[in-house]
């Protein structure tokens, strides 16, 4: 019983154990299909303790084991229990996770998990086919910003909490970052071994030295836009947005010793919600609708950082996938249960982009001194509507007959909702990524898919 997977990876066998030391590499391991959530995280590989949370409030209690802490050779951790909660995850018996890191030579370490439990291993190699991509693919994206003699910085981040904001801090974090969260609510106590801090945020009156020793900003921060599209609700989503955005970029280009990088959250909704076959690149005009008006000032709210002489990038995201969010987390349960199908006659182009592809785009914006302006987010193979719920389907096994009629959107979002989000037809393209050279991870949807939802391909 139990499973042991090894892999080589392209890093010396010192940085992918201090990969593993840092904040959120529990975060990046963690699948995201799984019903499980990082609590809180261990605070040393020798003798801290993870919490994961299970559904219904129960805990998954990881131990480490101080008697066979060997860095950067190896550490070990094993389920425990602390409180009613965590008793019922013992029911598997006993879980010993043993992480090795061996010297392949002076570039390459090979990376083995061996885990004793009496859970088969079957049902574990997806798991720990995921976490060893995402180990590759961070520790590969780290690199490459170190080639260019970029060196982990302090950044600043607002929106750190949803669904962008937690997959980036945690990616920046282990890769050396000191990541400074930058929250609504009053401060946590700054840890200063675990290079993480919080600093409180007003967005209507940000404090004149929230961004002072920053050296970029990473803004995400903005209300959901799903939700039927009230007066009130598009109110939220446009106050959210435009002078939050300003506030902040306004003290970005006056803090002494602040930031010279502002990268701000954007969206392709800018084109409008109607292009149909036109390609749409960074050049494009924009389109019409609220939410390409809500985005066009959106984007000209950076302008006080730009004029002052920040670099400024502004993130027009396609639509994100994973399950954690956004519309892959509505569609799975449904084409789980052979009950998803295309929209309308499915002809529309959906612009998508993995989620961590979407983390290397603003992990390109921090290093790259050349990025600078719109920059669209969104994977090299956009594809039409069918075509994607004919990929879901086939990834999940089930069969995609069932059309989903135009009253369903409207229910849910309104007329204008659904014309402007579920039904939106654009064909948008990443030209400025294309044109440096930028490596996607999975630029491909089905691979994306199989990654995103634990059913990864075993590589040739």
């Amino acid at each position: 019983m139990g499973i042991e997977f090894s892999s080589v990876v392209d890093e010396s066998r010192g940085e992918v154990f201090g990969w593993h030391s840092r904040p959120g590499a529990i975060l990046r391991l963690v699948p995201p299909w799984q019903p499980m959530s990082v609590v809180s995280e261990s605070d040393s590989l020798e003798s801290g303790t993870a919490i994961l949370g299970l559904p219904g409030g129960l805990r998954w209690i990881s131990r480490h084991d101080p008697e066979h802490y060997d860095p950067p050779a190896r550490f070990v951790d094993e389920l425990s229990h602390d409180g009613v909660m965590s008793r019922p995850a013992t029911v598997i018996g006993s879980w010993r996770h043993e992480h090795r890191f061996d010297v392949v030579d002076e570039f390459r370490t090979r990376v083995v998990d061996r885990v004793d439990t009496a859970v088969p291993g079957r049902l574990l190699t997806q798991t720990f086919r995921y976490r060893h991509r995402q180990l590759a693919d961070d520790l590969a994206s780290h690199r490459w910003s170190h080639a260019q003699g970029v060196r982990p910085a302090t950044v600043a981040v607002t929106g750190s909490s949803g669904l962008v904001g937690t997959a980036l801090t945690a990616f920046l974090s282990s890769g050396g970052y000191r990541v400074i969260r930058l929250v609504r609510r009053p401060p946590q106590r700054s840890d200063e071994r675990q290079r993480s801090d919080e600093r409180q945020w007003d967005p209507a009156d940000p404090a004149p030295d929230l961004l002072e020793g920053v050296d970029a900003v990473v803004h995400l921060a903005g209300a959901s836009i799903a939700g039927r599209f009230t007066d009130a609700h598009k109110a939220a989503i446009r106050d959210s947005r435009i002078e939050p955005t300003r506030r902040l970029a306004e003290l970005a280009a006056t803090t002494p010793n602040g930031p010279a990088t502002f990268v701000s959250a954007s969206a392709i909704g800018l084109y409008g919600y109607d292009r149909g076959d036109t390609p749409l690149d960074e050049h494009a005009s924009r389109g019409t609708g609220f939410l390409a008006g809500v985005v066009a000032d959106w984007e000209a709210a950076t302008a006080p950082a730009e004029r002052k002489g920040l670099r400024v990038v502004q993130v027009r995201t396609g639509i994100v996938q994973t399950p954690r969010g956004g519309t892959l987390q509505l569609m799975r349960p449904l084409f789980a249960a052979g009950l998803g199908g295309r929209l309308g006659d499915g002809r529309q182009w959906f612009s998508w982009i993995d989620l961590d592809d979407l983390v290397d785009v603003y992990h390109r914006a921090l290093a790259d001194p050349s990025m600078t302006g719109p920059v669209n987010a969104v994977a090299p193979q956009p594809v039409r509507n069918q075509d994607y719920t004919r990929v879901l389907a086939s990834v999940l096994h089930r069969p995609a007959l069932l059309p989903v009629p135009g009253l369903g959107p409207r229910l849910l979002l309104g007329d204008q909702g659904a014309r402007e989000v579920a039904q939106a037809d654009q064909f948008v393209v990443p030209k400025a990524l294309l044109d440096i050279g930028h490596r996607f991870r999975r630029p491909d949807l089905e691979a994306s898919l199989r990654h995103q939802l634990g059913h990864i391909l075993e590589q040739p």
